[in-house]
């Protein structure tokens, strides 16, 4: 039995373990309205946390249900333009409440008691059902203000008894004025209202609903008005609008329910900072600032494709933010602008942020469309490129102090990761220049140097590590490592199917996806998410599917819903935003293979699955159009429409892993 062979059964045998675990391990299942709903069974104790956010605000919510079926909850409230002192990367008032409203309200003069929780759902608001015996039916909805530093939390009681019942719930406000001396700015006031206090009669059936609303002001600041229904009306619209734009539609429901949930992640967590727009990762740690990974690399390509303006110019606001730090002398530009814009960070040296931003930049513009935008980010573009070619070390790859991991693995003076990135960026920026008319004799260069640098990967960080045919990370390296998956990502297969190979096997691929480092239980999502792009890309079509529907069962209906998380044990899986746009870039350039080739052009090589008969991708909102693809297997053959406005611009057959040039 030849090696291939072995590997095969192997990694069949390991897929079939980690599907029966996670349909094992499925706690939330999927309803027709879009949402997902956890009815509470006999596996209690469970607890878990999700984050959400709007503009000026962000809640960390940590939920659960307890053995005896009672709910509790405590909120960690973020206020990142209430600056705390030191004004750092982490300078965001945040403050944590765990009282529960109802616990403060009486039913015929007694406390409520003996509460069951029936059912929790999430559809961008989490709604919390429960039950006292046959007298009352509860009901807890949380949500933050969509543009107001206000977070919101709507109560409803029914009586379900009979008979009437009083209920009477508190008017109230409580103040708190922070410490002047802690606050760039002074104090800051934080009050929790309640709204629709009062005493209440309720006939059988009959419903009351009142709210509790905490904001966040300087202290001199007017005092808002809040009414929770309303706010709750503008998160939804914002979360309808989200699931409105691009539009995943494929035989495999969990996939499609993950993509409309990762979008809402991935578009909510921008801040209105006074230095514009800034997307922010989160997490109770990362606010109002924005990073050369997680804003410029991985959710700046994405917004265009989504239609979500705001988003845009979260990402334009980025890039231009980075393009502060150009200078003559070509020293780094900091791996992150903190405090609203005024301050920076760059603890880890030189990260490979050059690589990063105009690897990020490149493909945001020439997926904007905009042909003003595209010019504009010219300079940072070339800037970077020219920075990274300076660090070209003797080898012909990039040196760098570390990774995006900041130092927390070993990444060496040269690591993978960035070389991949330079090259992808020299090959966008070479398709940019064509767009926006630059001297072909640059752009020449610039794709000499890919080549070049192509060859360079292969010959620094081609290795045999673990009995795989595939990459060390750095120089030194002998352990496996999940950053691997760059070069499939970045377009070079020279070694894919080793490397494929290792990415899968038992060695990197856990219950979690890829671990940082074999052998070891830390793992960051980013690099599985990488990954599962990168395999879909390389042609291994139907083994991405069958890991990425595990990761995304996972995720979206395991014990930790419903997002892609940032890393483990660090952070305990926070929701960080960036990641669930890598999630949506999976779909994006490795199942629908979006390859941007101009403003208006890309290539399109998709990626159908042997086991569906097709897949559509509507709603794109990419190269200043909006449009539909529409992939299909016929006789054999893949046929791919592409329509605008109900009128045809691709239909085109072609065979299975075969490239489409589009033009609009």
């Amino acid at each position: 039995m030849n090696s291939l062979r072995i590997f095969f059964l192997v990694v069949t045998q390991l897929f079939i373990t980690l599907l029966a675990f996670s349909q094992d391990d499925r706690r939330w299942q999927m309803n027709s309205d879009g949402s997902i709903e956890w009815f509470i069974g006999n596996r209690i104790p469970h607890d878990d946390h999700i984050e959400l956010s709007g503009k000026q605000i962000s809640c960390v919510l940590r939920y659960g249900v307890a053995s005896d079926s009672s709910f509790h909850a405590s909120r960690s409230l973020v206020w990142p333009m209430l600056r705390t002192i030191p004004n750092n990367t982490h300078a965001s008032l945040t403050r944590r409440f765990a009282q529960d409203a109802f616990e403060m309200v009486t039913v015929n003069y007694r406390p409520i008691t003996a509460e069951k929780v029936t059912s929790i759902s999430l559809n961008g608001i989490l709604t919390v059902n429960s039950r006292v015996s046959n007298t009352l039916e509860l009901t807890r909805q949380y949500f933050p203000s969509t543009d107001l530093p206000v977070y919101c939390e709507v109560y409803r009681i029914k009586n379900i008894s009979g008979k009437k019942c009083v209920v009477e719930i508190p008017k109230s406000t409580s103040i708190y004025q922070t410490d002047p001396k802690m606050g760039t700015e002074g104090a800051f006031a934080l009050q929790v209202n309640w709204y629709h206090g009062g005493s209440y009669q309720l006939q059988p059936n009959e419903s009351v609903h009142f709210s509790l609303i905490y904001s966040g002001a300087k202290l001199k600041e007017p005092t808002l008005q809040i009414e929770a229904e309303y706010e709750m009306a503008k998160r939804l619209s914002f979360v309808q609008q989200v699931r409105n734009n691009l539009v995943l539609e494929t035989p495999d429901t969990v996939l499609n329910r993950a993509f409309a949930f990762a979008k809402i992640r991935a578009a909510e967590s921008i801040f209105e900072t006074k230095g514009g727009p800034m997307h922010g990762p989160g997490g109770e740690s990362y606010y109002a600032a924005i990073w050369a990974n997680d804003q410029a690399e991985y959710i700046g390509p994405f917004f265009p494709f989504l239609g979500y303006d705001y988003g845009n110019k979260s990402s334009l606001n980025a890039y231009q933010h980075f393009g502060r730090f150009m200078n003559l002398t070509y020293q780094p530009i900091p791996s992150s602008i903190i405090a609203e814009g005024t301050d920076i960070w760059n603890g880890a040296g030189d990260r490979g942020d050059g690589a990063m931003i105009a690897y990020g930049a490149a493909r945001y513009a020439l997926a904007s469309g905009d042909q003003k935008q595209a010019e504009q980010l010219w300079c940072l573009i070339e800037w970077c490129l020219e920075y990274c070619k300076r660090k070209l070390n003797a080898a012909g790859v990039v040196n760098s102090d570390s990774d995006e991991l900041e130092g927390r693995l070993p990444a060496g003076n040269a690591n993978l990761s960035t070389s991949a990135l330079y090259y992808d960026a020299l090959i966008s920026a070479a398709y940019l220049g064509e767009s926006i008319g630059k001297e072909k004799s640059q752009l020449k260069l610039y794709r000499a140097e890919a080549a070049k640098l192509k060859i360079a990967i292969e010959k620094y960080f081609g290795a045999k590590i673990d009995g795989f045919e595939t990459y060390k990370y750095y120089k030194e390296n002998d352990t496996l490592r999940a950053w691997i998956c760059a070069p499939l990502t970045m377009g070079i297969y020279d070694r894919s199917t080793e490397t494929i190979r290792a990415l899968f096997s038992p060695k990197l691929w856990t219950k979690d996806g890829l671990a940082s480092i074999a052998g070891d239980k830390i793992f960051w999502d980013r690099s599985t998410l990488y990954a599962l792009r990168g395999v879909f890309a390389a042609g291994e079509t139907d083994q991405a599917l069958r890991f990425l529907h595990y990761y995304s069962n996972r995720r979206l209906l395991g014990n930790h819903v419903p997002y892609p998380v940032e890393a483990y044990p660090e952070g305990n899986q926070r929701h960080l935003s960036a990641e669930s746009g890598l999630y949506c870039r999976i779909f994006t350039e490795g199942l629908f293979g979006i390859r941007p080739t101009g403003l208006q052009s890309f290539n399109c090589t998709p990626r159908l699955p042997s086991t569906w008969s097709s897949m559509n991708l509507k709603r794109i909102h990419a190269f200043g159009h909006d449009f539909d693809i529409s992939v299909e297997r016929i006789e054999g053959k893949i046929k791919v429409t592409i329509s605008e406005n109900g009128k045809q611009v691709i239909d085109q057959r072609t065979n299975d892993g075969e490239t489409i040039s589009v033009r609009f």
